[in-house]
């Protein structure tokens, strides 16, 4: 009984595989379809691009799973899997659509990390896209984690202008947060260009 015991109560392998590919095929299938950034080392990095970094983590991990067990380790009761296999399959779907549509919507995307930072370290990052006659961008307060989950503010533009990659814009910060001001041309105007910046 003692070593059956044994068998059955220690982590294999297998089982840790297991663990961390369900974890990341969560957290891929939630990056992938969010309007997060992360900034590393002065990059922008979309959530789809994180996403699709932990989802190849899981298929990683799911492999290495499935790989055949050592000698020492095949007398070994099975584990109940964290997930079954099946919505495991579900959530790297999931997450593998998350990350293309991401991909499609950044396609001709710019991202651009506006100087200089503000109190505590709370830096504006903007996302700028055009496509046919309209532009748009939205801009995000990353504080010192580097992480901004979802925009603070977004604008639209007349024929695809793009204010910040034009310099058409004017960043403030006060004691506690900033304000940026985006401002078009006569010819190209830009909606709702005021916004806010606080990393709180």
């Amino acid at each position: 009984m003692d070593e059956e015991r044994g068998r059955t109560g220690r982590l294999t392998r297998s089982d840790l595989c297991t663990f961390i590919a369900t974890g990341c095929l969560l957290l891929a299938a939630a990056a992938g379809w969010s309007s997060a950034l992360l900034v590393v080392l002065g990059r922008v990095v979309p959530g789809w691009a994180v996403g699709a970094v932990l989802l190849l983590v899981s298929l990683i991990a799911m492999r290495t799973a499935a790989a055949p067990a050592r000698p020492e380790t095949e007398g070994a009761a099975p584990r109940r899997a964290a997930l079954p296999r099946c919505v495991r399959g579900l959530l790297a779907v999931v997450a593998g659509l998350g990350c293309a549509v991401g991909v499609l919507g950044d396609l001709g995307a710019e991202y651009h990390i506006l100087r200089p930072t503000g109190p505590h370290g709370c830096t504006a990052v903007v996302r700028e896209t055009s496509f046919l006659l309209a532009g748009s961008g939205d801009v995000y307060a990353v504080g010192p984690s580097g992480v901004a989950w979802r925009p603070s503010g977004s604008w639209q533009a007349d024929d695809g202008y793009r204010p910040i990659a034009e310099g058409t814009y004017e960043l403030h910060w006060g004691r506690d947060d900033g304000a940026l001001l985006v401002r078009g041309t006569e010819v190209d105007p830009v909606m709702d260009g005021l916004h806010g910046v606080d990393c709180d």
